[in-house]
């Protein structure tokens, strides 16, 4: 599939904000199952320094700074992307028990090992009830992806997408004590429940295709920024991508943005400000099929 995506995140501010320094990642990866043809991030206004770069996880990163005084500021992400599906029909994952031992055979640190994505991370911490609740998910015998699958199908079945219910600062916790929550606290309890079954899990940020109510038109802006959970099932499979909110594997609907450990390495937008008072912010996604 080819997309044509952009992305508007605005920040309307009560007094003007002194500063603004900020980290965005909204460019999107190019990885063998996606490409990046064409994209830039820009701001409006203009901003005073600007740095390109990657993290030490890959995703493209731009550094900004404003020095003037800012009401509002608006990052904005347009590109097109290339995303074809992942054939996930077989499962070619180790047994669940056997995973230990093929995890210890793996010396590497760099950034696509999985050792990186097993124990605690900003936003995930070893969480009692979320670890019961996914030991009574798993079985004897069961293999790894099969773990995997098993726990997106029971957080999808025993929990309600509220995008009422929590916010950014939400924890896995919180959400999971509610039952309610959005695709982000869906993607943080998972990763929080397969770390406590050895099980490396990651954060994926990025766009999902959406589809209007059969007879009207697809609307512009009407999408938003999705997240989902990246686990590590053995070395013939590698990393698979999954989403729990849905309850189903990562297609070629799903466009990845960044890849971490949890929100905080891959938050669109993450800074600081000067300023007195709170302030608003709105997103816009639009994720428009190429005919």
């Amino acid at each position: 599939m080819l997309y044509d995506i952009t992305l508007k995140i605005t920040y309307t501010y009560e007094t003007p904000a002194a500063s603004n320094r900020v980290m965005l990642r909204m460019l999107p990866l190019t990885l063998p199952e996606q490409k990046l043809i064409s994209g830039f991030v820009g701001t409006d206004p203009q901003p005073d320094f600007r740095r390109d770069r990657s993290d030490f996880f890959g995703n493209p990163m731009t550094e900004l700074a404003h020095d003037q005084a800012l009401s509002e500021v608006t990052f904005r992400f347009a590109g097109r992307v290339r995303r074809t599906p992942l054939d996930v029909s077989l499962d070619l994952s180790c047994a669940h028990a056997a995973l230990p031992e093929t995890l210890a055979a793996i010396r590497s640190i760099a950034p696509e090992s999985p050792h990186h994505f097993l124990g605690t991370s900003e936003r995930i911490r070893h969480e009692p009830e979320i670890v019961d609740y996914a030991r009574s998910q798993c079985e004897p015998g069961m293999s790894t992806l099969a773990v995997v699958r098993a726990l997106a199908s029971a957080l999808h079945r025993d929990m309600t997408f509220d995008p009422d219910s929590t916010e950014v600062g939400t924890t896995a916790i919180e959400a999971f004590r509610n039952r309610r929550g959005v695709c982000q606290d869906f993607t943080h309890i998972m990763i929080t429940a397969l770390r406590a079954l050895g099980i490396p899990a990651g954060y994926v940020s990025g766009f999902l295709r959406t589809y209007p109510p059969e007879g009207q038109e697809r609307l512009e802006g009407a999408d938003a920024m999705h997240a989902w959970v990246r686990a590590w099932c053995g070395g013939e499979t590698g990393w698979v991508q999954i989403d729990p909110t849905n309850d189903m594997m990562v297609g070629a609907d799903h466009i990845v943005v960044a890849l971490g450990r949890d929100y905080a390495d891959v938050a669109p937008v993450k800074g600081s400000h000067r300023a007195m008072g709170g302030h608003a912010t709105t997103h816009q996604v639009d994720v428009a099929p190429v005919v």
